[in-house]
C-alpha cells in the first residue's frame, strides 16, 4: 500500500513540475523559462527537481512525450472505432489533431519556435523519431482498411504511413517559415490554405485516394494561427 502511495506522489509532483514548466514556456517562451523560476513556484528544491529530471532539455523532452500521450488518449480510439470507414478515420483524425493544437495555440506556437531553432536540430530529430513510432502503427492500419474497402491503393502501407508523416513534417517546416516570420499577418492566410491544400493532395496521390475526400484544414481554423493584421487607424499612427 505504501509503495502505492509514493508512486502516486512521485507522479504527482512530476506532473506539477510538467505544468509548471508548460505554463513558463507558453507565457514567457522555453529560452527565457528558468528552472529557478519554476523551483520558487513550486517551492521545491532543485534536488528535488533534478530527481525528475536531469536538465532543461529533458524537462522539455517530457512534456513532449506528454502531450504525445494526451494526443493519443483522443486519436486510439478513432483508430479502432469498427463502425467508421477508413476515409471518415482520416478526416476525424487530422480534424482531432487540428482542434488539438487550437485548444492548445500558444503552447504549440512556443515549442515551434523552439523546435525550429537553428540550435535544435537534435530536438527536431527525437520529435520525428517519436512520431514515427507513435504515427506509423495507427496510419498503417488505417490505410490497410482503406485497402480491403478499396478507397486506397497501396502495396506498401507501412512506406505509406511513413510518406504521409514525411509529408506532415514538411507542412510543418513550411508553416513555421510563415508563422515565425517578424511580418506574419492575416494577410499570408491564401499562402497557408494553399500550404494545407498542397499537403491534403499529396497526401490523397500517395493513398491513391478520392480527390478532396482527405484532411484539409478549413479557412477559419487557418486563419486562427495568424495574428490579425493592423487596422486602418493603426496603421495611420
Amino acid at each position: 500500500m505504501a509503495r502505492v502511495v509514493n508512486e502516486a506522489a512521485h507522479a504527482a509532483r512530476r506532473n506539477a513540475i510538467l505544468d509548471a514548466a508548460q505554463r513558463a514556456i507558453a507565457t514567457k517562451g522555453y529560452e527565457q523559462m528558468a528552472i529557478a523560476d519554476l523551483l520558487g513556484e513550486l517551492g521545491i528544491s532543485s534536488g528535488a527537481f533534478y530527481h525528475y529530471f536531469d536538465s532543461k532539455p529533458a524537462l522539455l523532452a517530457a512534456l513532449v512525450e506528454r502531450m504525445g500521450s494526451a494526443v493519443e488518449a483522443q486519436m486510439l480510439p478513432i483508430v479502432h472505432d469498427p463502425e467508421l470507414g477508413a476515409i471518415e478515420k482520416f478526416q476525424r483524425f487530422f480534424a482531432t489533431a487540428d482542434r488539438w493544437k487550437l485548444a492548445h495555440r500558444d503552447l504549440v506556437l512556443a515549442y515551434t519556435r523552439v523546435w525550429y531553432a537553428d540550435d535544435n536540430a537534435i530536438v527536431r530529430h527525437k520529435l520525428h523519431s517519436t512520431r514515427i513510432r507513435r504515427l506509423v502503427p495507427w496510419l498503417e492500419e488505417m490505410i490497410l482498411q482503406g485497402v480491403q474497402e478499396g478507397v486506397f491503393q497501396t502495396s506498401y502501407p507501412d512506406q505509406a504511413a511513413r510518406l504521409i508523416i514525411s509529408l506532415l513534417e514538411d507542412l510543418g517546416y513550411a508553416c513555421a517559415e510563415l508563422l515565425l516570420s517578424e511580418d506574419c499577418s492575416l494577410a499570408d492566410l491564401p499562402c497557408l490554405e494553399r500550404i494545407a491544400a498542397a499537403t491534403s493532395d499529396a497526401m490523397e496521390r500517395v493513398l491513391r485516394a478520392p480527390a478532396n475526400s482527405l484532411w484539409l484544414a478549413t479557412r477559419e481554423d487557418l486563419a486562427q494561427w495568424l495574428p490579425p493584421s493592423p487596422n486602418r487607424e493603426e496603421q495611420e499612427v
